[in-house]
């Protein structure tokens, strides 16, 4: 027994040691699990034993706990302020486990932060909120079993938002029609990024890729261009760019000025052109004959905007214009305006006239010879007398007749130093000496006629009017009676002269001569004066012309008066080159003839000339009369002499001449382009006098400004009846009034919402579920017909 009961006591005693290394093992293998999972299977390794338990004793299965991982369901590990970062904490039996969160080894404790089971979601707030984010697992019912993940996901907030850098290639301030452009919109920080792109404030149906390309640009592209880019799930992260405005203008056409004199030319002349523009880019020139590129030829002098033809033939006649290209950008400006070049076969020949056209004319009287080519300008005129070459060179030649002038006369005409016309047909000019001064005469005026036989001057004469003798007291005789004079001539006077010879001691009577009839006016001749030009105010350094006329008889001298005073001429007219403050005055004229006894005629009626001795300057207005004005609007300058006649208008832009020549400068939908500082003067268009330059006028043209919305409450998302207020403005001005509009739709004032005096303030008193929706605003100028585009959009939640 006592053998038995030993036996018996040691057997307990190994069961008692077996139960305690049991449960250390167990013990010691939850809390290594609690740690790390490697850590059970080292402590069961570690234990070894020395006694085997009993063979009829079973032992049970020891749990292994699963390890949980961190993943990152939204897909950008850089985050900006508003996006939502979620993580999940992954485990295998999930359900059974809760979890904790841990940024860099530290309970996440962050009111933006918010776990639903086994998710994180973050709400990116500040920089802060950036680090290493893990989990730990804790399981429902097995106490003490806390597992850490066995990886962390790290996680990058940034204070601002990125903004979208737009650029644009080519990056022109005006584009041409035709030409391609490409917008780029990239975000350097993190990826993910969707673009939108906008023209005007509305969305282009554009693919979302970060270029947007018009391969051919047109008018309607004009306007302001911006894009969004956007990442994540409603509500998006938005971002927009600066705006870039493209302006669209058709490319200015060039201007084709003839460099020579003429465009109807003969063969062997030159003819140049000059291919003009505004402005001094970088144009490359292009010249065509009948639309057509003109070829390389030797006669064909081609220096980039200028073109000479030398030694023209028949073969370079046809219509010339030209075009420009800006660089190496596309398209060109279209033609220029036509120049036709004609070439003439031969040359052609003058013809002389001559007024009066009587032949003979008597000495004393005036004959006015005219050669005329009526092909072409430009011709410098030849006269010839007998065919001896005379010193006049104009198209008309005035001759004062003397016996000395009578002969045949003949010109011709020569252009340049390569043509040269034949001579034109002879005309023959007889002069004579007078019977009688004048066979035309006014009443009260004195008339000699005289009678004469060359062979001899043994003769007496007497003489017949009409058939009936002529006796004193009509008329007085000298003491052969040979000169018939009249003192003051009268309707009875008037008809046909003849007159015989008797000669002295012998009963010999010639014939009778040829009849000269005289003509006696009823009244005095009235005399018309004229001035050329006819301003009524001149200028110190203008020129003036006075003509003054009669249009009946001949033989007259020309008396002329300034006031009272007379003045120094006796030609039908009287010129001041240059005139001064004291040439005003009154001027008259008046006609006489005769030498022994002077008729003279009733003065003209007075012609008053005044003189300003300071240039007149311009008064220039603008309408709208304001300093700055916007993309698309009109703009009307007008230039205003208040002095005399006759102004032709000359526009300048920062000291440029504009083609334009009216008293009214225009311009139509303005662009940025027509910013400058606008001035005018006036010319003379017949003495070609200028005046001073106008007040210059500074026109500023800016972009429709985009008006700025703003939230003024402190939040975005609202509960029903709270109030809120949003504001839209322009820059802190007052000159405009705004337009509301909710999911594009406008918005009207009803009971719970209320705007102010321009509408810059929208009040929602009460807000409720339809008032939720996204809000924009525009402009529209108080005083104009300006309106903005549509402001950026803040969406309200309700």
């Amino acid at each position: 027994m006592t053998q038995l009961g030993s036996t018996a006591s040691s057997c307990a005693a190994q069961w008692k040691m077996w139960h305690v290394k049991v449960f250390s093992v167990i013990y010691f293998t939850a809390v290594c699990a609690a740690q790390d999972p490697q850590d059970v299977t080292s402590v069961w390794s570690d234990f070894n034993p020395t006694t085997l338990p009993p063979t009829s004793m079973k032992i049970g299965t020891v749990y292994e706990p699963p390890v949980p991982s961190v993943q990152q369901l939204s897909g950008w590990s850089d985050v900006f302020p508003s996006e939502k970062v979620e993580l999940s904490c992954n485990v295998t039996g999930i359900s059974d486990w809760t979890f904790s969160w841990y940024k860099d080894k530290k309970p996440v404790q962050d009111p933006d932060v918010s776990a639903e089971g086994s998710k994180l979601t973050i709400t990116a707030a500040t920089q802060t909120q950036s680090g290493d984010y893990s989990c730990k697992g804790h399981h429902k019912t097995k106490s003490g079993v806390n597992i850490e993940s066995t990886n962390s996901v790290k996680l990058t907030f940034h204070a601002i938002k990125p903004n979208p850098t737009l650029t644009q290639s080519p990056n022109f301030n005006k584009m041409y029609p035709g030409e391609s452009v490409t917008f780029t919109c990239k975000v350097t920080v993190s990826s993910g990024w969707k673009y939108l792109w906008y023209h005007n404030g509305t969305e282009i149906q554009a693919s979302n890729s970060t270029t947007y390309t018009m391969e051919s640009i047109g008018h309607p592209n004009s306007g302001r261009y911006h894009c969004i880019a956007r990442r994540g799930k409603d509500p998006f992260l938005q971002l927009q760019s600066d705006t870039k405005t493209v302006e669209v203008t058709d490319a200015p056409k060039p201007f084709l000025k003839k460099m020579s004199s003429w465009l109807d030319v003969f063969e062997n002349e030159t003819v140049g052109f000059s291919c003009e523009m505004e402005n001094s880019d970088d144009w490359t020139f292009t010249w065509y004959r009948n639309q057509k590129v003109l070829p390389d030829d030797l006669n064909l002098e081609q220096d980039e905007s200028f073109l000479n033809i030398t030694w023209i033939t028949q073969a370079d006649r046809g219509d010339y214009t030209c075009s420009v290209q800006l660089g190496s950008r596309k398209g060109s400006t279209g033609f220029s305006n036509i120049a036709t070049v004609k070439v003439y076969e031969k040359t052609p020949k003058p013809t002389v006239s001559k007024v009066p056209g009587f032949n003979p004319m008597y000495v004393g009287e005036t004959v006015i010879l005219t050669c005329n080519v009526n092909v072409s300008t430009g011709w410098e005129y030849h006269w010839y007398k007998d065919g001896a070459e005379l010193s006049a060179n104009d198209e008309t030649m005035s001759i004062h007749l003397d016996p000395s002038d009578q002969g045949k006369y003949k010109c011709s005409a020569t252009r340049g130093e390569m043509t040269s016309t034949d001579f034109s047909e002879e005309i023959l000019q007889d002069v004579l000496a007078e019977n009688a001064q004048w066979p035309d005469v006014f009443p009260e005026e004195s008339v000699k006629l005289s009678c004469g036989m060359s062979s001899s001057s043994e003769w007496t004469y007497m003489w017949e009017k009409g058939g009936q003798p002529v006796l004193a007291p009509i008329a007085s005789f000298d003491s052969n009676g040979a000169t018939l004079h009249i003192r003051s001539a009268s309707a009875t006077h008037a008809g046909e002269y003849n007159c015989k010879g008797h000669l002295k001691d012998r009963l010999v009577s010639s014939n009778s001569s040829v009849g000269l009839t005289l003509t006696v006016y009823d009244k005095k001749p009235r005399v018309t004066l004229t001035q050329d030009p006819e301003y009524k105010v001149v200028f110190s350094g203008e020129s003036v012309y006075f003509s003054c006329h009669i249009n009946v008889s001949t033989g007259w001298e020309y008396l002329w008066k300034k006031e009272s005073s007379p003045l120094i001429a006796t030609r039908n007219h009287y010129s001041i080159s240059s005139v001064g403050t004291a040439n005003t005055g009154s001027y008259t004229c008046q006609a006489r003839r005769g030498t022994d006894q002077v008729f003279l005629t009733d003065p003209s009626p007075v012609m008053p000339l005044q003189v300003k001795g300071n240039k007149p300057k311009p008064l220039m207005t603008q309408r709208p009369d304001v300093y700055k004005v916007y993309t698309g609007e009109s703009v009307s300058f007008e230039c205003t002499v208040t002095l005399s006649s006759g102004w032709e208008y000359h526009w300048y832009k920062d000291d440029k001449q504009l083609p334009v020549n009216d008293s009214i400068f225009n311009i139509h939908n303005a662009g940025l382009s027509n910013s400058g500082t606008y001035k005018c003067m006036a010319v003379r268009k017949k003495t070609t006098y200028q005046t001073d330059y106008s007040d210059t006028r500074i026109l500023s043209v800016f972009e429709i400004p985009v008006p700025s919305l703003k939230v003024e409450t402190p939040w975005r998302d609202v509960f029903p009846t709270e109030s809120v207020k949003l504001s839209c403005g322009m820059d802190g001005t007052s000159d405009w009034k705004y337009t509301w509009y909710r999911d594009r739709q406008p918005v009207q004032a009803d009971n719970t919402v209320s705007f102010d005096s321009d509408r810059a303030t929208l009040s929602i008193s009460s807000a409720s579920s339809s008032h939720r929706g996204q809000y924009t605003c525009t402009g529209e100028l108080k005083t104009r017909p300006v309106s903005s585009n549509y402001s950026s959009t803040e969406t309200l939640d309700v």
